[in-house]
């Protein structure tokens, strides 16, 4: 089960607030805050997808990008162990390490759900 919506090429979280009683979510990989809730699925799916709709009009409108851009660095925390394996692995195959988890990311992307 993944907690999350799609829509137009958007992801949109999915959470619940027990306190309030609320589904709530935020559309992810954008440069503004943009959230939406229901008090059903049913509501909140309508409530992402007319965010979405209003994010594209408005980005549209104000000739702004519609994703957030991203540089292409990236600074990764993995365990000692972890590192030390990835580092063995890339090693073995003849790659730096940069390449070997380049390689890794791509095959998993690949392999995963498209948006």
């Amino acid at each position: 089960m993944k907690d999350i919506l799609k829509y137009k090429g958007f992801i949109g979280s999915v959470h619940y607030a027990a306190e309030d009683r609320v589904l709530y979510g935020k559309v992810e990989g954008v440069n503004d805050l943009i959230t939406f809730e229901g008090s059903t699925v049913d509501e909140l799916e309508e409530g992402f997808k007319y965010m979405v709709d209003k994010h594209i009009e408005d980005c549209t409108n104000n000739n702004l990008p519609l994703e957030k851009s991203y540089k292409g660095n990236l600074n990764i925390r993995l365990s000692p162990e972890l590192h030390k394996m990835a580092a063995y692995n890339a090693s073995l195959k003849g790659v730096s390490l940069n390449q070997y988890i380049n390689d890794t990311i791509k095959k998993d992307i690949a392999s995963s759900d498209p948006v």
